[in-house]
């Protein structure tokens, strides 16, 4: 069931997705060579915490950290270890938080120093690709235009969608209705309506899109072990269009 959000209910939203957002500011501004994710983890949950918040994703089915820190071939769900952080890695930072009853999901991949060709390249087309997806969550499209969106892009790009991990919506649970697949065709699934609130998440891989877990469990990575970026925004749906409520701004 697709559980549609008052105003009052979005600007709740708001500020948990601006705590997510500016968290994640700070985390990219620390990261470089030396630093480990649990450095990273350390921090994040001091910050939410002295907000007034709860992390969202520890304890989550038993997951451990306040953080998912995703480094290189790590697609999502990357658990911070005392691993330092070289010139050159590509590190995902995905994070959420509870505030006041309400869920703020948001995720960015970034350079460590100087990084390849590739993976900057890797890092702008997923970005654009999320750009893309949410300038498609309008009222009167369908969910599944924004996957097509990312699809088309990403592939165009010579690049691949990851399709074991998907979008979702969000709201007073960290995961609800509507699953958002970022690869199909368009004009398929629930039509878009006011007040939907949409974890949109694209992940997408430099090589081909198979993953697979590690043994801690929680870990993707990818099969070739090519490297992977993953870029996202909690959106709300609108009569006015989309509103990016984990936009730092």
């Amino acid at each position: 069931m697709i559980v549609y959000k008052s105003p009052e209910e979005v600007e709740k939203m708001r500020a948990a997705n601006a705590l997510v957002a500016g968290v994640l500011s700070e985390l990219q501004a620390t990261v470089k060579p030396g630093v480990t994710a649990q450095e990273l983890d350390t921090v994040a949950e001091t910050r939410v915490r002295a907000a007034g918040a709860v992390p969202a994703f520890k304890g989550y089915h038993g997951y451990p950290a306040t953080l998912c820190v995703s480094i290189n071939d790590a697609v999502v769900h990357g658990i911070p270890s005392p691993r330092e952080l070289v010139e050159g890695d590509i590190v995902s930072l995905d994070m959420g938080v509870v505030l006041d009853g309400y869920y703020g999901d948001a995720a960015l991949t970034v350079g460590v120093g100087a990084i390849s060709d590739e993976a900057a390249e890797l890092l702008a087309v997923t970005r654009a690709a999320l750009n893309l997806a949410i300038d498609c969550a309008r009222v009167g499209g369908r969910v599944s235009d924004l996957g097509h969106a990312v699809q088309n892009h990403v592939e165009s790009c010579g690049f691949s969608v990851v399709r074991e991990f998907v979008g979702h919506g969000i709201g007073t649970r960290l995961h609800e209705e509507p699953q958002i697949p970022n690869y199909g065709k368009p004009g398929r699934g629930p039509f878009l309506k006011e007040g939907m609130v949409l974890a949109i998440e694209p992940m997408v891989n430099a090589g081909r899109p198979a993953v697979r877990v590690l043994d801690d469990g929680w870990t993707a990575v990818t099969v070739d072990g090519s490297l992977s970026a993953h870029f996202e925004h909690s959106v709300a749906v609108s009569k006015d269009g989309p509103v990016i409520l984990s936009r730092l701004d």
